[in-house]
């Protein structure tokens, strides 16, 4: 700071605006950039600036800013929008000394110059091509980021791409979709013999499905709306976070989840409901009030290791390997492949047997396992979840009135849903489910669904045409802490700025 307590000039040169005027323009060591134009004015180079370009004698600064009267500092708050600021410089030498600094302060921000980009346009509402276009695309262009697009085609795509895709050429993967196409990329890299390496590459999420719980937490942490321009710029700015990763094993076949898993009522209304995709999110509700009127109840049953200070839920139990359904992860030698697979993510190091292990029994009306808190946009699911704190959220409902039922449902908007009495709300480090038939109807099963994909039909159960990627049978569920990194709207520790 100087005397009169403003930040420190950088650089503190005169320069032309585009009407004529004369002005300075400062670059202060905190990276505002400060000019005067009928009012003192102010962009944050780490908050606002996208990129620059020049033009001739002139620099042309890229930014994104909150719509209204002039871009004063801390004023009102607005829309976001792209507006694009002129400046010339009086020497040549006054030129490209700013064109060097502003290149230092965007470079020292750590930002990613080349993504991958995955657009899903079957998704939501088929919306997610436009979003791109409309707004993911002019942003990074701005932001000078090259892009590398690829559409998904069919279901497990993007995962079959990740596979095999060569990291080396790309600063990320952006998947422009709902929640589907992040779980495909992490099951790619996690399938990879490289994926110690592959699983550290940073994952952006721009919400265009028809949940996006994903995007929800992670821009609602920070009081970001959930829109594709807001997560965006988190892309942009290169702020990272690390997100846990769930295992589920069955007998040899593997799956990993970052966002949930349910089955019941919360399952049977996400799968069940794609009769009515047209609708968009609208299909949720509709068909969560059809379900409600008919109301199923499943027989089975959940074990779990309890989170510190969630010891006393259930009862007692010891660790269940009876049957071929369950790999004990604990029994196996440190590396030692847990199936066929010779490669690629065996699931987390721990001893089950050695665990504290708990047990509730059913029936259910509806059993959700959470990892992070939105499991939609409209849908805070499990409001104590953190990104990366090694622990899964437990939302069981064993029975409820129907008319309590629907005063749950409807604050699952506000997270007040956990405070019920006929709600269990419990975080776990691992997790068995044993799940059965329908109590009104015991010919027919239910549908387990994973991260809004079906990963088990049981008998009698809706089809959708999706492909099942395990059987309608006892799974279990273990958790690795922070294994994934996301590019996050979080802020990023004070940086230490060049001095001229």
């Amino acid at each position: 700071m100087d005397q009169s307590g403003e930040p420190e000039p950088i650089l503190n040169h005169r320069v032309l605006l585009l009407d004529g005027t004369v002005t300075p323009l400062v670059l202060t060591v905190d990276g505002l950039l400060r000019w005067s134009d009928k009012g003192h004015r102010c962009l944050s180079v780490e908050k606002e600036v996208l990129g620059f370009s020049t033009d001739g004698p002139k620099i042309k600064i890229k930014a994104i800013v909150e719509d209204g009267d002039g871009l004063f500092c801390f004023g009102s708050r607005g829309a976001l929008v792209r507006k694009v600021f002129v400046f010339q410089p009086l020497s040549e030498d006054s030129h490209r000394l700013w064109c060097l600094k502003l290149r230092e302060f965007i470079d020292l921000l750590g930002r990613p110059k080349r993504l991958f980009v995955f657009v899903n346009p079957f998704g939501g509402k088929r919306a997610a091509s436009k979003t791109f276009l409309d707004y993911v695309k002019p942003l990074l262009e701005d932001a000078e980021i090259d892009i590398t697009l690829q559409e998904t085609e069919y279901q497990r795509h993007a995962e079959e791409v990740a596979y095999s895709l060569d990291l080396t050429k790309y600063d990320g993967i952006i998947c422009v979709s709902g929640d589907g196409i992040l779980v495909e990329v992490v099951n790619g890299l996690l399938r990879r013999s490289d994926w110690v390496v592959a699983i550290k590459t940073p994952l952006g999420v721009v919400p265009a499905g028809t949940g996006n719980g994903m995007a929800k937490s992670l821009l609602h942490s920070v009081g970001d709306p959930c829109t594709a321009c807001n997560a965006t710029l988190a892309i942009i700015r290169g702020h990272k976070c690390s997100l846990d990763v769930a295992t589920i094993l069955q007998g040899e076949a593997k799956h990993f989840i970052v966002l949930m898993l349910a089955w019941g009522l919360v399952a049977d209304i996400d799968i069940e409901s794609e009769k009515y995709r047209w609708m968009g999110s609208a299909r949720l509700d509709f068909y969560a009030l059809q379900r409600m009127l008919s109301l199923r109840h499943y027989r089975g049953g959940v074990s779990f290791v309890p989170a510190p200070g969630f010891e006393d839920y259930g009862e007692q139990t010891r660790y269940d390997n009876e049957t071929d359904s369950i790999v004990d992860v604990g029994s196996l030698g440190e590396g030692e492949p847990i199936n066929i697979q010779r490669h690629g993510y065996q699931g987390p190091n721990i001893n089950l047997k050695e665990l504290n292990w708990r047990k509730i029994d059913g029936p259910f009306i509806s059993v959700w396992l959470h990892n992070v808190p939105w499991g939609a946009e409209n849908t805070l699911a499990a409001p104590d979840a953190k990104m990366s704190d090694g622990f899964l959220d437990l939302i069981l409902v064993r029975d409820c009135p129907k008319l309590s039922l629907l005063s749950l449902m409807s604050d699952l908007s506000n997270g007040k849903h956990v405070k019920s009495p006929f709600v269990t709300y419990i975080k776990v480090k691992a997790f068995i489910l044993k799940p059965g038939v329908q109590v009104e109807q015991p010919d027919r099963e239910g549908i387990i669904d994973a991260d809004g994909e079906v990963l088990a039909r049981g008998r009698g159960t809706f089809t959708s045409g999706q492909k099942t990627l395990m059987q309608y049978d006892k799974l279990q569920i273990s958790v690795h802490q922070g294994l994934a990194t996301l590019f996050s709207p979080l802020a990023i520790d004070q940086i230490k700025w060049p001095r001229s």
